[in-house]
């Protein structure tokens, strides 16, 4: 994997770059679907590449050593031969699903063990063996293990957290780099900066990962309860370490503010189930706001759902059809939802990116973070 820094913004830390990966080009700042068991939800592969305009969508570690598993996949020549996803992929290690099964997970020195969601069946991810599963996996972005704390997390708790994410660190970045490829393509391993919400963790976790080396690096651990602005000065902590040389992924992050303000900071990658996991409750994001497609006032609106938008279904469908679909619950209604609310995405880091390279990136943001969070 190659990461050419272009342009710096003018009055900002916003960044455009390119990255170079074995299955496609990424011009950055990027937001990454999230295809979390090997499938975008409700989107088909040629929409995701011709309407979305998706460069790289991300695949999950723990959903898809559950399920299908790792021979299956494995047998069919890795993920993308697996799903047709001929461009880049990214898989998150598990971690974050791990740490949500609370109860049904405990965390030792050797890694964490756990229960299937599924069946209840015992498992343990080691930080060698995600790395393996990665392997098998074949994306082409791999994340390391790491404990992913809830944003309330104590000092103490956060401190001893963070110490056993750097050790599981250690251990994955020499497995990774004790082990090759499986299919004929080149992986990158992305460790993650933890710390919660203190200043000092943060940066002592952010040095330890920038000290690797690797081809490029997470921020973890946000957007997780803590409030947005506590979140934006963690990024601006973490960014202060990390290199710029490097790209900087921002995991699981947001709204399409969130993302604006991200990019600000110098946030070069960003994945999120926001877009469609709204979509399919009916809330589509716009570049002039937020739409409830369920609300009435849209019941006899014969306009296309955007007039300029980003995709084939924001022309050809109307604000009232749309409406129509979700109120008689037909499956069709979170598809369309679904590509527009990821075209949209697409579009609005691509006008990010073009704005930062035109020189007026600073004065455009702050006038979308006001347009897209208005409520229409």
């Amino acid at each position: 994997m190659k990461f050419t820094l272009q342009k710096t913004a003018e009055n900002s830390k916003a960044r455009a770059g390119e990255i170079i990966t074995d299955h496609g080009t990424i011009l950055t700042p990027i937001f990454m679907p999230v295809g979390t068991a090997g499938t975008v939800k409700a989107v088909h592969q040629h929409e995701l590449r011709d309407d979305v305009k998706a460069q790289i969508i991300l695949g999950n570690t723990y959903h898809l050593y559950l399920r299908p598993g790792m021979d299956i996949i494995h047998r069919a020549g890795g993920l993308h031969k697996f799903n047709g996803w001929e461009k880049p992929i990214l898989t998150d290690s598990g971690g974050f699903q791990v740490f949500s099964l609370s109860g049904n997970r405990k965390l030792k020195e050797e890694g964490a063990h756990f229960r299937s969601h599924i069946d209840g069946s015992r498992h343990l991810f080691t930080p060698e063996n995600v790395v393996d599963i990665q392997r098998t996996i074949g994306s082409d972005i791999m994340m390391a293990l790491d404990e992913c704390p809830p944003g309330t997390a104590d000092r103490t708790y956060a401190s001893k957290s963070l110490d056993l994410t750097l050790r599981w660190l250690k251990r994955g970045w020499d497995h990774f780099n004790a082990t090759t490829p499986l299919y004929g393509h080149s992986q990158a391993f992305f460790p993650i900066v933890q710390g919660v919400t203190y200043e000092d963790l943060r940066r002592k976790s952010a040095r330890f990962v920038a000290d690797l080396g690797a081809e490029g690096n997470a921020i973890g651990g946000l957007a997780v309860g803590e409030p947005a602005e506590v979140m934006y000065d963690m990024i601006e902590i973490v960014n202060e370490e990390l290199p710029a040389d490097k790209p900087r992924y921002l995991m699981g992050v947001g709204t399409p503010a969130n993302i604006l303000e991200a990019i600000d900071r110098g946030v070069d990658m960003m994945d999120c189930v926001m877009p469609t996991r709204n979509a399919r409750n009916g809330m589509l994001f716009t570049a002039n706001g937020i739409m409830n497609m369920r609300n009435k006032k849209w019941a006899d609106d014969f306009s296309p759902i955007q007039e300029d938008g980003p995709s084939y279904v924001d022309r050809v469908y109307s604000k009232a059809y749309l409406r129509h679909l979700f109120m008689a619950q037909e499956i069709l209604a979170m598809q369309i939802a679904s590509i527009h609310n990821l075209a949209f995405y697409l579009w609005l880091v691509g006008e990010a990116r073009r704005h930062i390279l035109e020189g007026d990136f600073k004065q455009w943001k702050t006038e979308m973070v006001e347009r897209v969070t208005r409520r229409l």
